[in-house]
Protein backbone atom coordinates (compact mmCIF):
# COMPACT_ATOMS: atom_id res chain seq x y z
CA UNK A 1 0.00 0.00 0.00
CA UNK A 2 1.74 3.30 -1.39
CA UNK A 3 -0.35 5.47 1.22
CA UNK A 4 0.82 3.61 4.35
CA UNK A 5 3.96 3.58 2.95
CA UNK A 6 4.48 7.48 2.31
CA UNK A 7 4.08 9.62 5.18
CA UNK A 8 4.18 12.65 2.76
CA UNK A 9 1.51 11.30 0.97
CA UNK A 10 -0.23 10.68 4.34
CA UNK A 11 -0.01 13.93 5.30
CA UNK A 12 -1.24 15.67 1.80
CA UNK A 13 -4.35 13.54 2.15
CA UNK A 14 -5.71 15.50 5.24
CA UNK A 15 -5.16 18.45 3.82
CA UNK A 16 -6.93 17.88 0.64
CA UNK A 17 -9.12 16.20 2.42
CA UNK A 18 -9.46 19.13 4.73
CA UNK A 19 -9.94 21.47 1.52
CA UNK A 20 -12.94 19.39 -0.29
CA UNK A 21 -14.38 19.33 2.91
CA UNK A 22 -14.45 23.32 2.68
CA UNK A 23 -15.25 23.12 -0.50
CA UNK A 24 -17.96 21.26 -0.21
CA UNK A 25 -19.62 23.89 2.47
CA UNK A 26 -19.37 26.61 1.14
CA UNK A 27 -20.93 24.78 -1.87
CA UNK A 28 -23.99 23.62 0.50
CA UNK A 29 -23.91 27.34 2.42
CA UNK A 30 -24.62 28.76 -1.56
CA UNK A 31 -27.70 26.82 -1.45
CA UNK A 32 -29.05 27.79 1.76
CA UNK A 33 -28.08 31.26 0.82
CA UNK A 34 -30.10 30.86 -2.77
CA UNK A 35 -32.76 29.14 -0.76
CA UNK A 36 -33.29 31.89 2.14
CA UNK A 37 -32.93 34.90 -0.17
CA UNK A 38 -35.02 33.55 -2.89
CA UNK A 39 -32.55 34.20 -5.45
CA UNK A 40 -32.14 31.59 -8.08
CA UNK A 41 -29.93 31.13 -11.11
CA UNK A 42 -32.12 28.88 -12.67
CA UNK A 43 -35.72 29.54 -14.01
CA UNK A 44 -37.27 25.93 -13.02
CA UNK A 45 -35.76 26.75 -9.18
CA UNK A 46 -37.56 30.07 -8.90
CA UNK A 47 -40.90 28.68 -10.50
CA UNK A 48 -40.45 25.62 -7.86
CA UNK A 49 -40.30 28.64 -5.26
CA UNK A 50 -42.30 31.21 -5.91
CA UNK A 51 -42.22 32.55 -9.49
CA UNK A 52 -39.89 33.92 -12.28
CA UNK A 53 -39.38 37.00 -9.93
CA UNK A 54 -36.51 34.73 -8.20
CA UNK A 55 -34.63 33.78 -11.04
CA UNK A 56 -32.33 36.63 -10.12
CA UNK A 57 -28.86 37.61 -8.89
CA UNK A 58 -28.39 38.40 -5.40
CA UNK A 59 -25.00 40.37 -4.14
CA UNK A 60 -24.31 38.08 -1.00
CA UNK A 61 -24.94 34.69 -2.99
CA UNK A 62 -22.56 36.09 -5.86
CA UNK A 63 -19.93 36.78 -3.45
CA UNK A 64 -20.39 33.20 -2.17
CA UNK A 65 -20.29 31.53 -5.45
CA UNK A 66 -17.38 33.80 -6.41
CA UNK A 67 -15.71 32.56 -3.55
CA UNK A 68 -16.52 28.34 -4.35
CA UNK A 69 -15.52 29.01 -8.14
CA UNK A 70 -11.82 30.45 -6.77
CA UNK A 71 -11.29 27.68 -4.77
CA UNK A 72 -11.71 25.40 -7.26
CA UNK A 73 -9.55 27.37 -9.74
CA UNK A 74 -6.83 26.45 -7.06
CA UNK A 75 -7.84 23.91 -5.02
CA UNK A 76 -7.84 21.95 -7.86
CA UNK A 77 -4.27 22.46 -9.57
CA UNK A 78 -2.81 21.83 -5.92
CA UNK A 79 -4.66 18.20 -5.56
CA UNK A 80 -3.28 17.46 -8.28
CA UNK A 81 0.44 18.88 -7.70
CA UNK A 82 0.44 17.94 -4.34
CA UNK A 83 -0.36 14.10 -4.95
CA UNK A 84 2.55 14.42 -7.54
CA UNK A 85 5.09 16.14 -5.25
CA UNK A 86 4.01 13.35 -2.73
CA UNK A 87 5.37 10.89 -5.00
CA UNK A 88 8.68 12.20 -5.25
CA UNK A 89 10.04 11.32 -1.67
CA UNK A 90 10.52 15.14 -0.49
CA UNK A 91 11.29 16.23 2.96
CA UNK A 92 7.87 15.43 5.16
CA UNK A 93 9.01 18.34 7.45
CA UNK A 94 9.18 20.63 4.16
CA UNK A 95 6.43 19.03 2.35
CA UNK A 96 4.15 19.07 5.20
CA UNK A 97 4.97 22.86 5.34
CA UNK A 98 3.86 23.23 1.61
CA UNK A 99 0.63 21.47 2.51
CA UNK A 100 0.06 23.96 5.45
CA UNK A 101 1.11 27.44 4.17
CA UNK A 102 -1.70 26.60 1.26
CA UNK A 103 -4.27 25.33 3.42
CA UNK A 104 -3.99 28.29 5.87
CA UNK A 105 -4.16 31.05 3.21
CA UNK A 106 -6.69 29.46 1.38
CA UNK A 107 -8.74 29.55 4.98
CA UNK A 108 -7.96 33.49 5.36
CA UNK A 109 -8.67 33.99 1.63
CA UNK A 110 -12.19 32.42 1.30
CA UNK A 111 -12.31 34.72 4.78
CA UNK A 112 -11.67 37.49 3.57
CA UNK A 113 -13.81 36.84 0.60
CA UNK A 114 -16.97 35.76 2.34
CA UNK A 115 -16.99 38.65 4.71
CA UNK A 116 -15.59 41.23 2.75
CA UNK A 117 -12.68 42.27 4.74
CA UNK A 118 -10.70 45.09 3.55
CA UNK A 119 -7.66 44.99 1.09
CA UNK A 120 -5.38 43.52 0.49
CA UNK A 121 -6.12 40.90 3.06
CA UNK A 122 -7.82 38.40 0.05
CA UNK A 123 -5.09 39.63 -2.44
CA UNK A 124 -2.38 38.56 -0.25
CA UNK A 125 -3.65 35.91 1.08
CA UNK A 126 -3.97 34.08 -2.13
CA UNK A 127 -0.37 34.90 -3.27
CA UNK A 128 0.98 33.30 -0.33
CA UNK A 129 -1.03 30.01 -1.57
CA UNK A 130 0.56 30.22 -4.64
CA UNK A 131 4.25 29.74 -3.34
CA UNK A 132 3.75 26.03 -2.54
CA UNK A 133 2.22 25.31 -5.67
CA UNK A 134 5.20 27.13 -7.77
CA UNK A 135 7.74 25.17 -5.05
CA UNK A 136 5.61 21.80 -6.07
CA UNK A 137 5.46 22.32 -9.61
CA UNK A 138 9.30 23.64 -9.76
CA UNK A 139 10.37 20.99 -8.03
CA UNK A 140 8.32 18.33 -10.56
CA UNK A 141 9.81 19.29 -13.30
CA UNK A 142 12.25 19.78 -11.72
CA UNK A 143 12.58 15.95 -11.14
CA UNK A 144 11.19 14.81 -14.31
CA UNK A 145 12.57 16.83 -16.70
CA UNK A 146 15.13 14.62 -18.03
CA UNK A 147 12.61 11.84 -19.03
CA UNK A 148 10.81 13.84 -21.38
Amino acid sequence: MLAKENDVFLCFTVYATLLIVKMYLIAIVTGQLRLRRKAFANPEDAMRHGGLQYHRDDATVERYRRAHRNDMENIFPFLFLGAIYSLLGPNLLLARIHFLVFFIFRIVHTVAYLFALRAPIRSVAYSIAQLPCFSMALQILTAVINYC
